[in-house]
């Protein structure tokens, strides 16, 4: 079938309705939202717009169907969640251009992202079989402690619109692999990626009420997910103002909370840093989803000795970059995936320049208008610029310089945000004592690509708590029991 003017086989990935109890739903009210190609402004589908009442409905569905789906073994919720993994990889192309559709991000990138997705489903099905816990030795004589780990019950989640797919996949698949039952709301932007992955999860008979996917107004609904007491863990990944606010609707009732907030990663190129990795890696991390990712680089800090190197380096390759329609030929760099997103890029830019940044490469809408906007690089930062504060969440790179290890690590700790950070040395002893001083809970040394589904992903002070992906990932949809048994081996 034909889909935003490209080709999807499987019709089934294009439901339009929201999924709740097993169940394909509309609004109560009737009503609809457009979903629109960032690259060209032209709708490519409608979701319902859902609120408290249809969410109410899908979290008593999950709580209805909590206790069937946790009774099973690891072993048979890992069974589902394989053929699940199986199913997304077998529809990637469509997955792909349905995202591309919707978001916007080139379709070699989307591609990449479906794979990245599949990655947690895999993943955590393993790591089903082996939610285990552990017997200690008791206190007392003829006692035994065994310690469980059990699913903490109905998960609501709340995902953004930068990676539709990965990040659904990243909570979903732990909370399943643990026992509990999902209600996801997606991002109102990018919904249809969402419900491509129910349709798919009903496909691979995971069973009704387990996996939810409710879409629409993102107040009510994320109202009811924080107020409804049946639901036990709350995880979100958005901007640290929305995710504060979140936190404070669930403590009246005491939810766990997974949070992945935003960031204000920097990226530091020392003296001895090789300078062709550091631009490639510089590239790799600034650049991908046109900037539009927590952990990509906010804030570049080059040494004085080699600022100009460096920055030679990085606008050569930047002007390599070709922006356009992610089904175009060769594009790389896709729209931002909203006229508000240009206007803070616009923003940024011009309190810079203002404050006598340099434009370097860019610094302006691009000559295709609406959300696309040229790669920047700038020069000159200054530490009281706005650039420094705040996440710029678009294809801007700009750059400061230093003189010392102490200085920079300092200027670099110097913010409420501590999700990732980068730096590029040759020297071993540098890399270990300045990985260990960064206040961040993800650090790339020559990497500027860290995300995985065997590593821990999360940060620290206001970018969130909790961690994603890896063992640790099971953490957060299981809670600990500890039980004593007394007269262990001992007739009464």
């Amino acid at each position: 079938m034909e889909f935003a003017g490209t080709s999807i086989k499987n019709e089934r990935l294009l439901p339009g309705a929201g999924f709740v109890g097993g169940e394909w739903r509309g609004a109560d009210s009737g009503g609809t939202v457009a979903v629109v190609n960032p690259a060209n402004g032209e709708s490519v589908g409608k979701t319902p717009m859902m609120g408290d009442a249809e969410t109410r409905r899908a979290i008593d569905a999950a709580a209805a169907a909590l206790s069937g789906w946790r009774a099973q073994t690891g072993k048979e919720r890992a069974a589902v969640l394989r053929e699940w993994h199986r199913l997304i990889l077998e529809n990637a192309e469509d997955l792909a251009r349905i995202m591309t559709a919707e978001q916007g991000k080139p379709l070699a990138e989307a591609r990449g992202e479906i794979a990245y997705g599949a990655s947690f489903v895999e993943w955590f099905a393993e790591e089903a079989k082996r939610c285990g816990g552990e017997i200690v030795p008791g206190v007392r004589r003829n006692t035994q402690i065994r310690v469980t780990r059990e699913a903490a019950g109905v998960a609501a989640m709340i995902t953004p619109w930068n990676f539709p797919v990965a990040m659904i996949t990243r909570k979903a698949a732990p909370a399943l692999a643990a026992g509990c039952t999902a209600v996801v709301k997606p991002a109102l932007l990018t919904p249809l990626c969402a419900l491509a992955l129910a349709a798919l999860a009903e496909d691979a008979k995971i069973p009704p009420g387990v996996f939810n996917v409710v879409t629409g107004d993102s107040a009510k609904i994320g109202g009811e997910m924080c107020a409804n007491p049946a639901v036990r863990v709350l995880s979100f990944t958005g901007s640290t103002e929305v995710g504060k606010k979140l936190a404070a609707a669930c403590a009246p009732t005491v939810k766990k909370l997974a949070l992945e907030l935003g960031g204000n990663a920097p990226f530091i190129v020392f003296p001895d840093a090789d300078l062709d990795l550091a631009a490639q890696q510089a590239m790799l991390c600034k650049f991908r989803n046109s900037g539009q990712t927590c952990v990509c680089a906010n804030r570049f800090y080059a040494h004085e000795s080699v600022r100009d190197s460096f920055v030679e380096k990085l606008a050569r390759e930047m002007r390599s970059l070709k922006v356009g329609d992610g089904f175009g030929e060769g594009v790389n760099q896709g729209p931002l995936i909203n006229k508000e997103a240009v206007e803070k890029v616009r923003a940024h830019i011009a309190d810079a320049t203002g404050k006598g940044a340099k434009v370097v490469v860019g610094g302006e809408a691009h000559e295709l208008g609406g959300c696309f906007f040229q790669p920047t690089l700038l020069c000159g930062m200054r530490d009281d610029m706005l650039a420094t504060r705040e996440e710029v969440f678009g294809p801007v790179a700009p750059v400061y310089d230093f003189q010392s290890e102490e200085e920079v690590v300092a200027r670099v700790n110097d913010t409420p945000y501590g999700l990732a950070a980068y730096f590029c040395t040759e020297d071993l002893g540098r890399a270990m004592r300045v990985s260990a001083s960064l206040e961040a809970g993800i650090v790339g040394v020559n990497e500027g690509i860290i995300s995985c589904e065997v590593a821990p992903f999360g940060g620290v002070k206001e970018s969130g708590i909790g961690r994603e992906g890896a063992r640790e990932g099971m953490d957060e949809y299981t809670e600990i029991k500890y039980t004593l048994i007394g007269y262990c081996g001992e007739a009464r």
